[in-house]
């Protein structure tokens, strides 16, 4: 199984599983589940997280694991803060919202859509290690996530124009499935608008909604055809998705969409059609004269639908479609005091939307400041700890009685410079990156690497014996030194580690792991020696250790 397939097979079970009978949607998340494993074993951060986002989003939409999808969300949220993901953490943060308007949180579902869309707002230039075509689509990717939240929450402009951004996204690059996803989506939401609309008497703009609905609808036929979307071969979108049947039968209600929208009234659905397809049927059925046929379609849903607060707006539009059509729902009075009422909610929208921008702007300021601090603090060429942070570091760990004893060691890159001469100074750029990458991830959380300058780094392991800190160093020169050519170009490390003695200043420490890394360079290379001077350091030297018997330096192969 390539990386590829992996992600291509995670897009094909989000697709089936949005329109699967319950059992089908655990058997899906099980399949899920051991896709994630398999890429937690690979551990390539970007496919993680892909895995993760899928593994999420599959519990979002099937009955009853809805909660399973925090930790998941927390997981990624974590892991695509900790590898600079910005286009992933923002897509987990629009996941996170969609699961607070699942638990009736609509406030702070808002605030996770300001933090996602305030990410993305200062998302703008394309990862080259990503690769143009995949960076849109991840990006188109999580501004449809959070068009999703917008649009439940009837926030229309706002979900308006993050529609309008993911199209533009992938407008040179999308796939069939991509365009009509794109297009179902637009269609939804001009329905639910278009619905909205009417509650306040807007019937002109509300017409304009259905008809644009409507030609997205019939330009859906195409693309569908070849979509990863579950479907019969041969038989019309509209026959077969029933928001595409709704747009057609709210821009011309009459019965010749009658047939057609029974037989999808009570089938499986794609999230949050259920209620558009009701409304339409209803409509339907009163222009045939059936509206007691009407009345029932719409208590079977308002029944179905009782316990789903995911739509709050929506629910709103299928009761007053009731109140609408029932003789003995109220006296006129009634009804145009709902009517008054709509308009104030209305009203009350125009707050949310300047809630969301001025969350979203803080959002923005308050990551621009932290990236400036970040910077101020961060090698801009591998995002490692610089040197300036990595001062403030060992000062804190030097000082704290829970980081003893701590092991301080130098890491030089062997045959770096060969790269640099013969290949190129950027692909030795990228050497340093991969090195820097991979000696972070062999090692612990807790654990320090930072850019010491030019092609040395620094680790260091806080509550570190000696024995462990060598043993820990030695599988990180192992994994350098198994990494592929064509990422590594054969480049190894040398590696001095000592341990901080009491009192002593960082410039002393780092000169003694820098004699240990000679000693290393002396010995090959693609080694540890360490500094096994401890007789002489009383309490400096590591807890629980006998004295060292070995000679001065000792050094071990990784190999």
């Amino acid at each position: 199984m390539s990386d590829a397939w992996l992600v291509g097979r995670a897009r094909e079970l989000i697709a089936a599983v949005q329109r699967q009978e319950h059992e089908s949607q655990l058997e899906i998340v099980k399949i899920m589940d051991e896709l994630l494993e398999e890429t937690l074993r690979r551990g390539e951060p970007t496919l993680v997280a892909q895995l993760l986002r899928a593994s999420a989003f599959a519990r979002l939409v099937t009955r009853g694991l809805a909660a399973e999808a925090e930790p998941r969300l927390d997981e990624m949220l974590a892991h695509t803060r900790r590898h600079g993901l910005s286009l992933l953490r923002a897509d987990a943060h629009a996941l996170r919202g969609r699961r607070l308007v699942l638990a009736a949180q609509e406030d702070a579902a808002l605030t996770e859509i300001a933090r996602a869309l305030a990410i993305l707002d200062d998302s703008t230039i394309p990862d080259r290690q990503v690769g143009v075509r995949n960076w849109n689509r991840m990006q188109s990717m999580a501004l449809i996530d959070c068009w999703i939240v917008l649009n439940q929450l009837g926030v229309y402009e706002a979900a308006e124009e993050v529609i309008g951004r993911a199209h533009q996204a992938i407008r040179e690059s999308a796939s069939p499935h991509e365009i009509t996803l794109q297009l179902m989506n637009r269609v939804k939401m001009l329905l639910g608008w278009g619905l909205r609309l009417e509650r306040i008497e807007q019937y002109d703009e509300s017409a304009e909604k259905f008809r644009t609905a409507a030609s997205m609808a019939v330009a859906a036929e195409g693309p569908f055809a070849e979509s990863l979307f579950p479907r019969k071969i041969g038989v019309a979108a509209v026959d077969q998705v029933g928001v595409l049947a709704a747009a057609l039968a709210l821009n011309d209600p009459s019965a010749e969409h009658v047939e057609r929208l029974q037989s999808m009234h009570l089938g499986h659905h794609y999230p949050h059609e259920q209620e558009l397809v009701a409304i339409a049927l209803a409509r339907c059925l009163d222009q045939a004269g059936r509206r007691a046929d009407a009345l029932r379609v719409l208590r079977e849903s308002r029944e179905v639908l009782a316990e789903d607060v995911s739509q709050p707006s929506m629910r709103l539009t299928l009761s007053r479609e009731l109140a609408r059509l029932d003789p003995e729902a109220g006296s006129q009075s009634l009804i145009d005091y709902a009517t008054a009422l709509e308009t104030e909610m209305w009203a009350l929208r125009e707050s949310q939307i300047a809630t969301l921008n001025a969350r979203r702007e803080h959002e923005r300021l308050s990551a621009e400041h932290g990236a400036i601090t970040q910077q101020a603090l961060q090698d801009p060429l591998t995002g490692l700890p610089n040197r300036r942070a990595l001062d403030e570091r060992l000062r804190a760990l030097a000082s704290s009685a829970d980081a003893q004893p701590l092991a301080v060691a130098l890491v030089d890159l062997d045959g770096f410079k060969g790269v640099n001469d013969k290949q190129s100074h950027a692909e030795g750029d990228n050497v340093l990156r991969v090195v820097a990458s991979t000696l972070r991830d062999a090692l612990r959380g807790d654990d320090v690497v930072a850019r010491y300058g030019g092609d040395e780094f620094v680790v260091l392991l806080p509550g570190a014996p000696a024995s462990a800190a060598k043993m820990a160093l030695g599988r990180a020169a192992k994994s350098v030194a198994t990494l592929p050519h064509h990422l590594s170009h054969g480049v190894t490390l040398s590696i001095g580690l000592v341990s901080l003695r009491p009192q002593e200043r960082a410039e002393q420490v780092l000169a003694r792991a820098d004699a240990a890394m000679y000693e290393a360079k002396r010995g090959g290379g693609n080694q540890v020696a360490s500094a096994n001077s401890m007789a002489g350091d009383g309490a400096g030297g590591w807890p629980a250790e006998t004295a060292p018997t070995d000679p001065a330096w000792s050094a071990e192969d990784p190999t």
